[in-house]
């Protein structure tokens, strides 16, 4: 099995999803940076490990009179993707009946006298077997002394509540990592739909059916005629929204029936609604709910459907702005060669359950305790399967108007 160490991508991903400037990767002080995910999602890729621990607290005095210490778990804001796992075997089989069978004529109405009728005819079905055989790893080091950190609190119990913190924020930290390899999923499945409907093309100039420009849309049917709308107002245009709320729910009967349309394969699916996911980003969702259902008595008509909320997609900049916030920056492996899928505008997902999965959580941890120094490191390990599957239905919903 393929196991790649993610540390270098992880620590990127970590300064994006808390916008913190990167100082390695793209234009120093970039806060979204280009990110290559080959081998971060299995189609099949594999990504990598995250973080890296400073030296140990050496900053207490030996005398505190109060002690406030921070533990605060924090439970991420990832949709709800992790699937179940599996203790033996590393790869995962996937078999799927690519094609339809065709309707031959039925001879029981077409029988002549003397004819014979052969029922001895073999039909071989259409069926793909897909194997994914690769998983991600990070890990986190941390430090623990015992006799020297008694030294600077008066009890116990604010000893064992700062060990507690420490042991919070290892795990808000493998969280905060988690919550980034899912949406990294989402991300490239974005990135290969993308180049699926529009190649190398400008994003503006057209929409496809599985990438989904709603502006260009919009443009073209709604405000036909008019002064195009830009899509930095299109988010603020109450008509413009109503129309896109109105796209996107007719999508949602679109992937219920069987078609190949809406998957990079091209092959037969259908996503019944117990099966389906809608993501949308913050702050289109809320711009619907502002704007329509503000001010509507009848808000089921101008509602999205059920749909799980995003705060961005790759990184929130210094201040959450909507270009920030709605932008992807990522690499794909396209046969060898290296595709740059460069975006502003996402606003949605809707996928099959089967398109986007994160599998196979295995958290552990190990300790060595070193008797010299008289301290114990504990290696606090993260595995985590990571999986596209292009022949499912994933459709993107993008507002763009570049040229």
């Amino acid at each position: 099995m393929k196991v790649e160490q993610i540390y270098k991508l992880m620590n990127t991903v970590t300064n994006e999803i808390l916008g913190v400037q990167n100082p390695d990767g793209g234009t120093s002080g970039d806060f979204i940076v280009e990110e290559d995910l080959s081998n971060v999602v299995d189609i099949g890729k594999a990504i990598f490990e995250a973080t890296s621990v400073d030296n140990y607290v050496k900053t207490l005095v030996d005398v505190i009179g109060r002690v406030k210490i921070v533990d605060r778990i924090y439970t991420g804001s990832t949709p709800s993707l992790l699937k179940d796992g599996w203790q033996y075997g590393s790869v995962m089989e996937k078999i799927t009946i690519n094609k339809l069978p065709e309707s031959e004529a039925n001879e029981s109405w077409q029988l002549t006298d003397g004819a014979s009728y052969d029922p001895n005819v073999f039909h071989k079905p259409s069926v793909e077997v897909k194997f994914f055989n690769s998983k991600t790893t990070l890990e986190i080091d941390m430090s623990f002394t015992d006799k020297q950190v008694r030294e600077s609190f008066l009890s116990v119990d604010k000893l064992n509540a700062f060990i507690s913190a420490i042991y919070t924020a290892i795990e808000n930290s493998l969280t905060v990592k988690l919550d980034g390899l899912m949406e990294r999923a989402i991300n490239n499945m974005i990135g290969e739909t993308l180049y699926a409907d529009y190649g190398a093309a400008a994003y503006g100039t057209k929409s496809g059916v599985k990438a989904v420009n709603l502006l260009y849309l919009y443009n073209n049917t709604v405000n036909y005629g008019g002064t195009p709308l830009t899509a930095s107002a299109a988010i603020y245009t109450p008509e413009f929204i109503r129309y896109a709320a109105y796209v996107i729910k007719m999508y949602q009967s679109y992937l219920n029936k069987m078609s190949s349309r809406f998957n990079v394969g091209g092959l037969p699916r259908f996503t019944p609604d117990d099966k389906m996911h809608l993501i949308m980003l913050t702050h289109f969702a809320d711009a619907a709910k502002i704007y329509l259902q503000s001010d509507t008595y009848n808000d089921e008509y101008v509602a999205l459907p059920g749909s799980e909320i995003i705060p961005y997609w790759q990184g929130s900049g210094d201040g959450f702005a909507y270009d920030d916030c709605s932008t992807i920056k990522i690499e794909i492996d396209k046969g060898g060669s290296t595709e740059h899928i460069d975006v502003t505008g996402v606003v949605g997902v809707m996928f099959d359950d089967d398109a986007v999965m994160v599998a196979n959580l295995d958290k552990r941890v190990t300790s060595h305790y070193n008797a010299k120094g008289e301290f114990t490191n504990n290696f606090f390990k993260q595995d985590v399967a990571v999986f596209n599957d292009l022949n499912e239905n994933f459709v993107c919903f993008i507002i763009n108007d570049d040229t």
